[in-house]
């Protein structure tokens, strides 16, 4: 028996569970380049407006922070740099799917039925890599040939293209060595994404002390997020920084065949911490299990949202005057994606949309924290005895429902403070922006409740509520930047919540948003009262 014996079975068995979710994240990147090209022409058609914009933005270190160094002013080089933030959303895409397909599966049980025909021992492991390094391989490609089809240069859209795929291998790679340390999937997650933060912040830090003339430029190069960058698509291409890419893969590939190779099946390198040997008072109901469940998750959240809205909030002047200071074509660009009102209105209307899709994502995976107890066979146990399954999956559900109100609050209040202390005017800008931040919570719900409506009726199509979330984004954020057809627009969800500050409310579409979470709830409930347990 090699390395590979079932390899190829298992490589199969994933493309097949993953054949709904791997096109969306393989097709979507491929489309940002040719919306940016579009935003780009119409906002800037002329290359002095081109360099205005560069000249303005490469300083900022907001955007700096957010996509990277800006080498240049050319259209190539402006699109590369917008899209800064697609290797971290890549590199989270073939993270998870890796763990998904090693951690998971053996936390489940099923690596040990596999584990019983004649496979390696690294099969699994080797097979995960191979789907995702494919899928990391076709979204480099169709990027590159995205913005070939824009008229842009063959040699830097392969730079760019090549860039995003090594990203995503890299961070395949770095899956595959969390999901040897821990015993638990939740765990693996978390010291993977912690890595990935990790790997965002040295970027930042590096291209923001690198654009001030200072000397921690150097911290660029320690991550992988910044390499893409680094490859300088348009702006005279390095090629032989693919080189990284290429040894940090093989590196990363060998430590962690290495460390499944001394580890048993089942177990991890950190052993779990020993629990106390009788349950405390305060696990007597379901309702207190999922508390202790989802209580670090939700803390870390409310805390990175609190951080993050502080930070946004403390660079909104300096975000104001860059707009209006820009093109009438960039801010006309701007009053589309944030609605009406002064454009710093319009810029805190514009993050509370994205805010809307960062806590729906989270949400939809708080809901779904029933699924994994239910698949692990945890729920077994405790159905098992006199608890009734709705009240055991209705604790869940609640705090996918009060989770997102907390982090919205903290995020709304966190930013307008911020920025209420640099306009002097605290207590006038807080309640707006606090505002803003929780009119978006029907959408919210919806979602997830959309995924607990799949998990009680469909569960093994549960994890299809974030493709809605992705669709809902395309048609509302690239949607506005093409100015597509009002009905287009409308298909997105968060197209019909009020865009606060500044815009009009009509309690009417936030009622019907609120009504049909109720409903998907209610229908999550109903089906999981009907069927079977640990169904796929």
């Amino acid at each position: 028996m090699t390395t590979l014996t079932g390899a190829g079975p298992l490589l199969r068995l994933a493309l097949r569970r993953d054949r709904l979710l791997l096109p969306v994240w393989v097709l979507f990147p491929a489309v940002i380049p040719v919306v940016f090209v579009a935003a780009f022409t119409t906002a800037f058609p002329s290359p002095e407006a081109l360099r205005e914009y560069a000249e303005t933005s490469v300083h900022n270190t907001a955007f700096t922070v957010t996509y990277g160094a800006l080498h240049g002013s050319s259209l190539g080089e402006l699109i590369a740099w917008r899209a800064g933030f697609l290797p971290v959303m890549i590199g989270l895409f073939t993270l998870l799917t890796v763990l998904r397909h090693t951690r998971s599966e053996e936390e489940a049980g099923l690596r040990e039925l596999i584990g019983a025909t004649v496979v390696s021992r690294h099969a699994n492991l080797i097979a995960a890599l191979l789907l995702t390094s494919a899928a990391s391989l076709a979204i480099g490609l169709l990027s590159a040939l995205a913005m070939i089809s824009q008229g842009l240069g063959a040699a830097g859209s392969l730079a760019y293209g090549l860039g995003l795929a090594g990203a995503g291998c890299v961070f395949a790679a770095i899956g595959a060595v969390t999901a040897q340390l821990t015993t638990g999937a939740g765990a693996a997650r978390g010291i993977g994404i912690v890595i990935l933060g990790g790997a965002f912040l040295l970027r930042g830090v590096g291209d923001v002390s690198a654009s001030a003339g200072g000397g921690l430029g150097w911290l660029s190069w320690l991550s992988p997020v910044g390499w893409p960058g680094q490859l300088r698509a348009f702006s005279g291409e390095r090629w032989w920084v693919l080189a990284l890419f290429a040894l940090a893969v093989l590196a990363l590939t060998a430590l962690a065949l290495a460390l499944s190779q001394r580890r048993d099946l089942g177990s991890g390198l950190f052993a779990p911490r020993t629990g106390p040997a009788g349950a405390a008072t305060g696990l007597r109901s379901p309702f207190a299990l999922a508390w202790r469940l989802h209580r670090g998750a939700l803390a870390g959240r409310a805390a990175g949202f609190a951080v993050v809205g502080f930070g946004l909030g403390a660079i909104a002047e300096a975000i104001g005057e860059l707009m209006n200071n820009s093109t009438p074509a960039a801010r006309a660009v701007l009053a589309r994606i944030g609605g009406p009102g002064p454009v710093i209105d319009q810029y805190q209307a514009g993050l509370m949309t994205m805010l809307g899709v960062v806590a729906a994502g989270l949400a939809i995976h708080t809901a779904l924290r029933a699924r994994a107890e239910e698949r692990s066979g945890r729920a077994d146990p405790l159905l098992a005895g006199p608890v009734h399954r709705l009240r055991w999956a209705a604790g869940h559900l609640v705090f996918a429902l009060l989770g997102p109100l907390l982090w919205l609050a903290l995020f709304g209040a966190a930013l307008g403070l911020a920025h209420g202390l640099n306009t002097g005017e605290p207590g006038h800008e807080l309640p707006r922006s606090l505002t803003a931040a929780l009119v978006q919570l029907p959408a919210v719900w919806l979602f997830a409740a959309l995924a607990f409506a799949l998990f009680g009726c469909l569960p093994r199509l549960a994890g299809g509520a974030f493709a809605v979330l992705l669709a809902s984004l395309l048609m509302g954020w690239l949607g506005g930047e093409l100015k597509l057809s009002q009905w287009v627009l409308d298909l997105s969800v968060f197209e019909h919540i009020p865009r606060l500050p500044g815009g009009a409310v009509s309690a009417a579409p936030l009622l019907v948003l609120t009504a049909l979470a109720a409903a998907l709830g209610l229908l999550g409930l109903l089906g999981l009262r009907r069927r079977d347990l640990a169904l796929g």
